[in-house]
């Protein structure tokens, strides 16, 4: 029989509900139900429920008070295109195939993507590069991606990041990087991961620190490739950010060849 996969947006999700002053109140979070579900099978059930738990407890998470402040004040404030929508304003879990052997890392969500979706890497331009290319690459069955429940599916991929809120100016603390390492510990604990694609120095280090050491420690640099213990390997690729995609810095076709260079490694690891 073949397995059917369950899609994480499909997964039970917390949602905020706002109390009279209109911040959300962890509190009174309440369960909701997606429009689109899937059968799971047997073989895929374990580790289904093992990502909802872990998710079910990160998305309370408010370890770090600094962090916990800027995500409520930007859910509460919005930006004016997004005056009408409610903000998830919570950390943000990853998103993608519980069997990957594709891990993608980021840095946090973004302010007004990831924490007003619920999703990370969607609602924003860094998404809309990011889904397009793993779509070209044959990654995601669809190039788009603007909210939970729209419809994308991750094959072989899983996407998350070391800082689960959005930090003021996409700068994270040490002491908040470090505070929030175990849920991305529990997240790669669950993963049969065989390559990943760092997003940057910052997610290029989180590898190297949760899946090393490795001596001497390898450099960041747009396709730079390091192995890693374990028959793994790591790629590093410019973030798909405005600072970057707009000045010329990473195009698609950089961003595709990562793809397609990471394809080619999980067919030779078999």
């Amino acid at each position: 029989m073949t397995a059917v996969r369950m899609r994480f947006d499909t997964l039970p999700v917390f949602e905020a509900v706002k109390t009279r002053a209109g911040d959300p109140d962890p509190a009174r979070a309440r369960m909701t139900l997606p429009r689109h579900t899937h059968r799971m099978s047997a073989a895929d059930a374990p580790g289904d429920v093992l990502f909802q738990q872990v998710n079910r407890e990160l998305v309370q998470c408010r370890r770090c008070p600094r962090l916990v402040a800027w995500r409520e004040q930007v859910a509460r404030e919005k930006r004016a295109a997004f005056r009408d929508q409610e903000y998830w304003g919570r950390p943000v879990p990853g998103f993608g195939d519980p069997a990957a052997r594709l891990l993608v890392l980021g840095l946090a969500p973004a302010a007004h993507g990831g924490n007003r979706t619920g999703r990370i890497f969607t609602g924003d331009r860094s998404g809309d590069w990011l889904f397009g290319s793993l779509h070209r690459t044959g990654f995601a069955n669809q190039p788009t991606s603007v909210s939970r429940g729209d419809g994308l599916a991750l094959r072989d991929c899983y996407i998350t990041a070391p800082v689960k809120c959005a930090p003021p100016d996409n700068k994270p603390l040490p002491e908040e990087r470090d505070t929030c390492a175990p849920w991305l510990t529990e997240e790669l604990g669950l993963l049969d991961v065989r390559v990943v694609v760092a997003l940057g120095a910052f997610a290029w280090d989180q590898a190297l620190r949760h899946l090393g050491p490795v001596r001497p420690k390898p450099r960041f640099g747009h396709a730079a490739e390091a192995a890693l213990p374990a028959g793994r390997t790591l790629l590093g690729c410019y973030h798909v950010s405005q600072q970057n995609t707009h000045t010329g810095r990473l195009t698609e076709a950089m961003l595709d060849g990562m793809f397609w260079r990471a394809r080619e490694l999980l067919q030779g690891s078999g």
